[in-house]
């Protein structure tokens, strides 16, 4: 270990980081970008395989696929809203149907659904929005196919071939590239809700036929919004640490 790395200084590092939901429209440099996903490379991988692949959006390339993606969101908000006749309306057009590559949309186990419930009640709780705000809670949701106004947002692929291996890597590397940024003054949201929709992105760039789409993850400058001051629980390791039979 680097002789200038404190133990201490690094858990309070990392700790630091935080989802960024609110972001300045400063421009991030291409050489930044290299930077980060070169530090996302030092992950570990299986067979050093490194079964993923990274597709940068940021200016016209960005703002087509966002301007796509909210398309899309309202067109789904709308069915929802509509009831059983939007739904079957939905149905029968397609469009803002989910064509995710992996399945986006599952029903969380009942002792996950409990954290996942407690973090949005208390996000959502944090800015303002109540639980039967409805146009609220879709305005927010929209959020995400804005990038949250990050002025670029990198679209992760996986390799088939490997299922869970390459998704595995891929978390790896997204973790190491996500600190890399924490480190250069960047802040950056993972995105599931950008896997909804695999065509748009797709479209924009030259996937191989083997790699799917994973997730996004937004990248820029924090902004000093209200939103960025929340701060999700962090677990007690002994709600995942095992014992000995």
């Amino acid at each position: 270990m680097p002789s200038n790395l404190e133990p201490a200084a690094w858990r309070e590092f990392v700790a630091s980081r935080r989802t960024t939901r609110d972001f300045l429209p400063t421009p991030v440099p291409d050489e930044l970008i290299d930077i980060i996903i070169q530090d996302g490379l030092t992950a570990p991988s299986w067979s050093n395989t490194r079964p993923f692949l990274v597709a940068v959006a940021k200016g016209d390339v960005r703002d087509r696929i966002s301007k796509e993606f909210l398309a899309r969101w309202a067109a789904a908000d709308k069915a929802l809203e509509g009831g059983l006749l939007g739904k079957i309306k939905l149905f029968f057009t397609r469009y803002g149907l989910p064509q995710s590559d992996y399945k986006v949309f599952r029903a969380y186990p009942k002792d996950l659904k409990v954290r996942s419930a407690k973090v949005g009640a208390e996000l959502y709780g944090h800015i303002g929005i109540k639980r039967d705000d409805r146009k609220a809670r879709s305005a927010q949701w929209a959020r995400n196919y804005e990038f949250f106004g990050a002025p670029v947002s990198l679209f992760i692929f996986t390799h088939s071939g490997l299922g869970e291996y390459s998704t595995s890597d891929a978390g790896l590397f997204m973790e190491n590239l996500m600190l890399s940024a924490h480190a250069h003054g960047l802040g950056t949201c993972a995105q599931g809700a950008s896997a909804l929709w695999a065509p748009p992105v797709k479209a924009e760039f030259d996937v191989p036929k083997e790699y799917k789409l994973l997730c996004g993850i937004a990248v820029g400058y924090r902004s000093d919004a209200h939103v960025n001051s929340f701060k999700a629980d962090r677990l007690d390791i002994s709600k995942i640490k095992l014992e000995a039979k």
